[in-house]
C-alpha cells in the first residue's frame, strides 16, 4: 500500500497497541455514529498475517473488521479480507461500505473495485453537498433456494420460534449474496421484536449448515422490510445492519418472483437494538446481482 490511502484521516485513527497498525472505526448504514453497524477498517494490512488480523478484529470487538491487504490506489482497486472476532468471513457488506467511505475520503469519491474471497465487488461512492459520503456496492450473483425441512426445524428450535410465527406468504429460504443466509419472515412486527434465542445452539446449527447470519425479516409493505440478523457464529448476538444479508435478500425476492420490474427496497434494521440502520437495495429481475447502498460515518473517541 502507499501513503495515498493511509494519509490524513477524517475518521478516528488509532493504533493497535500490539502491532502499531492504524485502525479506523466507522458506523455503516447511518448518518449518526450512535446508529448503524460499527466496523473496523485497516487501510494497510499488507504486513499482517491471518493470526494478527484475527487478533485485531477480536480486540476491536465489532462484528467485522475490513483489512486492505494490497492493491493499487491509482487504479482504485484493492484486495480486502474480513474478520469477525472469531473467524474470517468471505464477504461483509457493512464493512465494505465503511471501507469504501474511508477510501473515498482519501482518494475522492468515485468508483472503487474490491477483490474479496467472495469475488469482485464494485463500489460506487458519492458525496452530497454537506460532505456526507454514500457507497453503493454491487454484490456477486445471488441465488436462493427453499430451506430444507431439517434446516428449518433446527433453526426454529434454536430461535425458540414456532412454525406459526412465520409468514406463510414468504417461505423460508437459504439465500446467497457472497455468504449463505437463512431467510425467515416473521408473521408480525411483534414477533420480530421479540428475539431471545439459544446463542450456542443457533451457532452450532449455523456452523452445521454453513450460514453466516439468520436473516429475520418482516414485510411492512412490498417496498419496505424490517430485519434482524443474529450472528452467533461471529461471536456477536446480533448485527444492527447487514449488507451481505441485504444482498442475499435481494436474490430471495427475485427468486420468489416478488420483483417484476427494477425496484428499490428499503430495509430498516437495528431498531430493536437501539442502533437504527437504513439500507437500500436495488433489485432487477434480469440481473442476479443486488446493489446495496448506505452512508457511513466515523465513530469518534473509540480506543
Amino acid at each position: 500500500m502507499t501513503s495515498d490511502v493511509t494519509g490524513t484521516s477524517r475518521g478516528e485513527h488509532l493504533p493497535d497497541p500490539l502491532t502499531g497498525t492504524e485502525i479506523l472505526r466507522y458506523s455503516a448504514f447511518t448518518g449518526d455514529p450512535a446508529g448503524g453497524n460499527p466496523a473496523g477498517v485497516v487501510l494497510d494490512a499488507s504486513g499482517l498475517d491471518d493470526a494478527a488480523m484475527l487478533g485485531i478484529a477480536a480486540e476491536v470487538g465489532y462484528s467485522e473488521t475490513a483489512f486492505v491487504t494490497g492493491g493499487d490506489p491509482a487504479a482504485r482497486r484493492f484486495r480486502v479480507r474480513y474478520f469477525s472476532p472469531l473467524a474470517e468471513v468471505a464477504f461483509c457488506g457493512h464493512a465494505t461500505v465503511a471501507l469504501a467511505v474511508a477510501l473515498a475520503e482519501r482518494l475522492g469519491p468515485g468508483e472503487i473495485v474490491l477483490d474479496t474471497l467472495a469475488g469482485e465487488i464494485p463500489v460506487s461512492t458519492a458525496a452530497d453537498g454537506a460532505g456526507a459520503v454514500r457507497a453503493t456496492l454491487t454484490s456477486v450473483p445471488t441465488r436462493s433456494r427453499p430451506a430444507l425441512a431439517t434446516e428449518l426445524h433446527d433453526a426454529l428450535t434454536a430461535l425458540r420460534w414456532k412454525p406459526d410465527d412465520l409468514d406463510p406468504a414468504l417461505p423460508p429460504h437459504v439465500a446467497f449474496g457472497g455468504n449463505d443466509h437463512l431467510v425467515l419472515a416473521a408473521a408480525s412486527r411483534a414477533r420480530l421484536a421479540d428475539v431471545d434465542y439459544d446463542f450456542d445452539g443457533l451457532a452450532e446449527v449455523m456452523r452445521r449448515y454453513g450460514w453466516t447470519t439468520v436473516d429475520l425479516v418482516w414485510r411492512e409493505s412490498p417496498e419496505r422490510f424490517h430485519a434482524r440478523n443474529p450472528f452467533p457464529v461471529g461471536g456477536v448476538v446480533e448485527d444492527p445492519a447487514t449488507g451481505a444479508a441485504a444482498a442475499a435478500f435481494g436474490g430471495y425476492l427475485r427468486a420468489l418472483g416478488l420483483v417484476t420490474a427494477p425496484a428499490t427496497i428499503a430495509i430498516r434494521q437495528g431498531e430493536d437494538m437501539g442502533r437504527p440502520s437504513d439500507l437500500l437495495i436495488d433489485v432487477t429481475p434480469q440481473d442476479p446481482r443486488t446493489r446495496v447502498s448506505g452512508q457511513a460515518v466515523p465513530i469518534p473517541g473509540q480506543g
